[in-house]
């Protein structure tokens, strides 16, 4: 474990967070605003700044913009980032911009069309929650991951905190990095992303592989992200299974 200061993060957020999350180390939540100590809650914390642009200018201004055949979407993105994205070390400043971002991305509308009639409102409710923490964790332009967090591993983060059995937590997992990988969400996605600076990179390919995502910087070394990842993972799946409630509990 790795933390470069110990200051709580302190955000209130538009909705009420569920308060089994402070079965996690290092977290509290008490209704919408959430306290997080950086030196319990995550497994490296090296870096105290991130890319965030208003949500607001994003909906304007990118949202609605279409790709042409000399500006593809990431083109779009990369050139938004540019011009709107500033530092900032304001953590609950990246936790409310991520809400809005996964409030927009998993929104209710969407469950018409996703094609999986067992993923109900709520469960968009439990993305949108382990999302936005998720926006904490941080890679490199060099490919090294700065931050982690145990919502990194999101199968195992949403099993202890909504008592998900592994069937189920899988199946939000593919919802999150897979189930609505078509090209209509991945636009959404991609647009929506800028607001935090980068785009949604996974380092899974499958449920049972459980590796998590992050958004990252345009032009972040990919094969540094995808070692570094592999050398730490299974230790710190294991960490987060362990604060699992069991149902006699």
């Amino acid at each position: 474990m790795t933390t470069i200061h110990t200051a709580a993060i302190t955000a209130v957020l538009p909705e009420a967070f569920d308060e089994r999350w402070s079965r996690l180390p290092g977290i509290q939540v008490d209704g919408r605003r959430i306290t997080i100590d950086p030196a319990q809650y995550f497994f490296r914390f090296e870096s105290n700044t991130w890319l965030v642009a208003d949500w607001e200018l994003v909906r304007s201004q990118l949202l609605d913009v279409e790709e042409t055949t000399e500006s593809a979407v990431e083109q779009l993105a990369l050139e938004f980032i540019k011009t709107h994205t500033k530092s900032t070390s304001d953590a609950a400043r990246v936790l409310a911009t991520a809400y809005e971002v996964y409030a927009y991305l998993f929104r209710d509308e969407h469950l018409v069309g996703l094609g999986l009639p067992q993923i109900t409102a709520d469960h968009l409710r439990m993305l949108r929650q382990a999302a936005t923490l998720m926006a904490l964790n941080k890679v490199e332009l060099d490919g090294r991951i700065s931050n982690v967090g145990p919502c990194w591993f999101f199968p195992a983060a949403t099993s202890v905190v909504f008592d998900l059995a592994d069937e189920t937590g899988g199946m939000l997992d593919e919802v999150y990095h897979g189930g609505w990988f078509n090209e209509h969400p991945r636009i959404e996605s991609i647009k929506a992303h800028a607001a935090l600076g980068g785009r949604l990179v996974h380092g899974c390919q499958s449920v049972p592989d459980q590796t998590g995502g992050v958004v990252a910087p345009y032009g972040a070394s990919m094969a540094v992200f995808r070692d570094d990842l592999a050398a730490f993972k299974a230790g710190w799946i294991e960490q987060v299974y362990a604060h699992r409630v069991s149902p006699a509990a």
